[in-house]
């Protein structure tokens, strides 16, 4: 009889992990929730706002002015692999900055809401990660309106694939290759983690959903198309099942682009996905950029554990 409750103990530990857990994760922090407004309810002018990061944080072109020039000065001091071209457009190029032999490769993919913004740009993302030992692969890809959101996915896939066929070129090991991005960058971190390279990804306030964004202002350049909402929304994509996948978003953010990864985190966790979620307290959509590279900063040391090859769960 008492082993009989032991293992009836057991299978009901193992239950309520695997079923009730994620359950109640989305029924917490799913959009179901009170949390969130319902976008479809929201006029055109409201949900324009509710995605104009810029306009919520004033000084965020300041922070950026300041992160350009050292990325620039980081790229005129490690000059050896720039611009390498992985794709047929001008901008499918990559910068790799390469640490030591055999150490992992963090490969990052830039934001701009996949129309401004370059690789150059975020080359002060590598800085730290260099020092610490790891190699770092920007990547460029192609913007709107000069490509498409199709266009930019594969695009960036290519990069994917590219580092997978020369990741021996500058000596990494190809069983730790983590992909992060930033903003859109979040949202390609998720279209291009399929590849079998990928050991880990770290998505940071990402896009998941596209269909909010049909008839914004950031559509102005995009065009997308409804096949292209479908196909290119990862809220619509079953990833890898044994890949880690940590999503990270800031409590200052607003509120849809927290909802995104809100919703992101509750379908994975209702996959029964390894990694986790967490959202950063008081941080804004570029101050998160900043615990990126912050070595006390949470992001940073996920990134690190992660890239070492270490088996980590976020508890939001």
């Amino acid at each position: 009889m008492d082993n009989f409750l032991h293992k009836w103990t057991i299978c009901m530990k193992k239950a309520f992990r695997l079923l009730l857990m994620p359950l109640l994760f989305i029924l917490m922090h799913g959009s179901y929730g009170a949390s969130f407004p319902d976008w479809h309810h929201m006029d055109q002018d409201t949900l324009n706002r509710s995605y104009n990061n810029s306009l919520a944080v004033p000084e965020s072109k300041e922070m950026f002015n300041h992160w350009v020039i050292e990325a620039k000065e980081f790229r005129a001091s490690h000059a050896q692999y720039l611009d390498i071209p992985y794709g047929p457009s001008k901008r499918e190029k990559l910068d790799i900055f390469v640490a030591a032999p055999n150490a992992p490769t963090l490969v990052f993919i830039h934001g701009g809401f996949w129309q401004m913004r370059s690789k150059d740009d975020f080359a002060f993302i590598a800085k730290p990660y260099v020092k610490a030992g790891i190699n770092v692969v920007m990547v460029g890809y192609p913007l709107a309106p000069e490509a498409s959101m199709s266009e930019i996915v594969a695009a960036s896939q290519r990069a994917i694939t590219y580092v997978q066929h020369h990741i021996q070129d500058w000596q990494g090991d190809p069983h730790r290759v983590v992909v992060s991005g930033w903003s859109s960058g979040g949202h390609l971190t998720a279209e291009v983690m399929n590849n079998p390279i990928v050991s880990a990804a770290v998505p940071l306030s990402g896009i998941y959903d596209l269909e909010p964004l049909v008839g914004s202002y950031i559509d102005k350049k995009l065009h997308l198309s409804q096949q292209e909402v479908k196909q290119f929304s990862p809220m619509n994509d079953t990833p890898p099942k044994a890949l880690p996948i940590y999503i990270f978003v800031g409590g200052a953010e607003l509120s849809e682009m927290r909802r995104q990864s809100y919703d992101y985190a509750a379908k994975l966790a209702a996959l029964h996905q390894p990694g986790g979620f967490k959202e950063l307290p008081q941080k804004n959509h570029y101050t998160i950029l900043a615990d990126m590279i912050n070595p006390e900063g949470e992001i940073y040391r996920t990134l690190i554990q992660v890239l070492q090859g270490k088996s980590l769960i976020l508890n939001q």
